[in-house]
C-alpha cells in the first residue's frame, strides 16, 4: 500500500473554510480506508490459519493444526478488531465535529 498524497502544502498556510472542511474529509476517509485494510489483513490471517486462503493458485495447508492454534489466532484477530472498533468511534465523532463545523458555517 502506498502513502497517502498530501497537498502540497507551505508553511504559509492560506485555506479556506471549504477547503479545511475537504481536507478533514479526506482524513478520515484515508484512516478509514487503513481500517479497511486492517481488517481485511486479519480475515486473511484467519482464512490461512484455516487452510482455506488461496495463496499462488494453490491453497496450503492450514496454519492452525490444534484447537489451540485457532484459539490463539481468534484471540489475536478479537484484539485487532476492537482496536479497529475504538478507532471507528473516534473517527465518528471527527465526523460529527467536522459535520457541525460545516454547518455552522456554511450560508443558509
Amino acid at each position: 500500500m502506498g502513502y497517502p498524497n498530501i497537498p502540497d502544502i507551505n508553511p504559509d498556510i492560506d485555506i479556506d473554510r471549504d477547503e479545511v472542511i475537504n481536507l478533514l474529509l479526506a482524513s478520515i476517509g484515508l484512516e478509514e480506508l487503513s481500517l479497511a485494510h486492517l481488517v481485511n489483513a486479519e480475515a486473511e490471517k484467519l482464512q490461512r490459519a484455516l487452510g482455506t486462503l488461496e495463496v499462488g493458485g494453490t491453497t496450503p495447508p492450514p496454519l492452525a493444526t490444534t484447537f489451540d492454534d485457532l484459539i490463539r489466532i481468534n484471540r489475536e484477530v478479537t484484539s485487532v478488531l476492537k482496536l479497529a472498533m475504538h478507532k471507528e468511534f473516534i473517527l465518528l465523532a471527527k465526523l460529527q465535529d467536522v459535520v457541525r463545523f460545516a454547518e455552522e458555517f456554511t450560508d443558509h
